[in-house]
């Protein structure tokens, strides 16, 4: 099959960035929608397409009870997926790089040239790699631990086909181009959503053995839970809970400085940073319509504030509800992270005025989840 394209998003995208003649970086984002865009999708189509030529094996992988984690953003869903990550003889994911390279063919081009690297360079392309890595995602990792080698949203394998969240970055386009309610989408377009994501997840659980656990963390997911189980009828659904008036402030300061970086007027970015608020209140509100409608999923929600107090308690306990028997190896991998869990901290702190924010909307909306989790309202 050829990768999924969503072309009236492509569309929407191209006549903001050319319409935009005062942006800096419309230029560079024009030979990047008009060159890149369309010979990338073409050459990870063709590889895409061969893969399952190449690779019989592909048409017989299993998918069996992977993990979705969802919630709203800075809920310690990177926590979360980083401590269970860790279990790497039972999971398998997706690190950063890999989502750029969908096709199984170009992963394995790509490990084969890291191994003749290490052995006939002594590591000479890693290194520069490596330099790159530490000087592009250095600077933020204070705030989320980013890097070429790192676990990371899954969600970034769908660049290509112009229907993932990675394209609300470069330009703010929320209110035009939604990738975060597919559940309200019709059947057609999650279908065809769904399939290439999970053909994207076969080939990366070939590529890493076949036996494992596909692991998955994606805030933006939580718009499609309902589409993940009809993808996959046997997922295991875990949605990390905060009270939102922490990290409903922090995303949209996160938002609002990515597109400052970038060159944008708060005139350009006010009606994304608007939908964004607006999808807040639906981070809460549809994993649990949809798990509702599904009880027989096993499903876990995770307390942020015992999430980082109790980190290895949070995952045995994840493990108990999910059925996962814990190694010996990996309970001793969870005692030395412990302590590095408790100190997972932030001197961020935002608040909801500084953008305007609604609070007594947002409390009122959420209101049967600050009754359950206790989260003060503000007088």
């Amino acid at each position: 099959m050829f990768l999924y394209f969503k072309f009236d998003y492509y569309l929407n995208f191209l006549k903001r960035i050319w319409n935009k003649k005062g942006w800096p970086g419309r230029y560079k984002m024009l030979f990047r929608l008009l060159v890149l865009v369309p010979l990338l999708y073409l050459l990870h189509s063709v590889f895409f397409f061969l893969d399952k030529i190449l690779f019989p094996g592909l048409w017989s992988q299993k998918i069996e009870k992977p993990i979705f984690i969802v919630g709203h953003a800075r809920s310690g869903t990177t926590l979360l997926s980083r401590l269970l990550a860790s279990d790497s003889d039972r999971f398998s994911y997706f690190l950063y790089w890999e989502m750029f390279f969908p096709s199984l063919i170009e992963k394995k081009l790509i490990r084969g040239l890291g191994v003749l690297d290490n052995k006939l360079l002594g590591s000479f392309f890693y290194n520069k790699l490596k330099a790159w890595d530490d000087k592009a995602f250095g600077p933020m990792r204070h705030i989320h631990n980013m890097g070429l080698w790192v676990p990371e949203e899954d969600d970034f394998v769908m660049n290509v086909t112009f229907y993932g969240a990675y394209w609300h970055l470069p330009a703010p386009l929320m209110d035009t181009n939604d990738v975060f309610y597919l559940d309200r989408k019709s059947a057609a377009q999650r279908r065809r959503v769904m399939n290439t994501y999970k053909e994207c997840v076969r080939r990366q659980l070939y590529l890493n053995g076949g036996d494992k656990i596909h692991l998955s963390k994606n805030p933006m997911y939580s718009g499609r839970v309902a589409s993940l189980l009809e993808a996959f009828p046997d997922a295991r659904i875990v949605v990390n809970i905060r009270d939102p008036l922490e990290c409903v402030p922090s995303n949209l300061k996160l938002m609002e400085g990515n597109y400052q970086a970038r060159g944008w007027s708060e005139a350009d970015y006010a009606d994304s940073l608007q939908v964004l608020e607006d999808m807040s209140i639906d981070c809460y509100i549809m994993p649990r319509e949809a798990l509702n409608a599904h009880p027989e999923t096993p499903s876990l929600a995770v307390d942020y504030r015992t999430l980082v107090a109790e980190p290895k308690n949070s995952v045995t306990h994840l493990y108990e509800v999910m059925d996962l028997p814990m190694s010996a190896e990996y309970e001793q991998i969870l005692d030395e992270q412990d302590g590095k869990a408790r100190a997972h901290k932030t001197a961020h702190s935002y608040s909801a005025e500084e953008f305007g924010m609604d609070v007594t909307r947002l409390t009122s909306a959420l209101a049967d989840f600050y009754e359950e989790y206790g989260w003060p309202k503000p007088q």
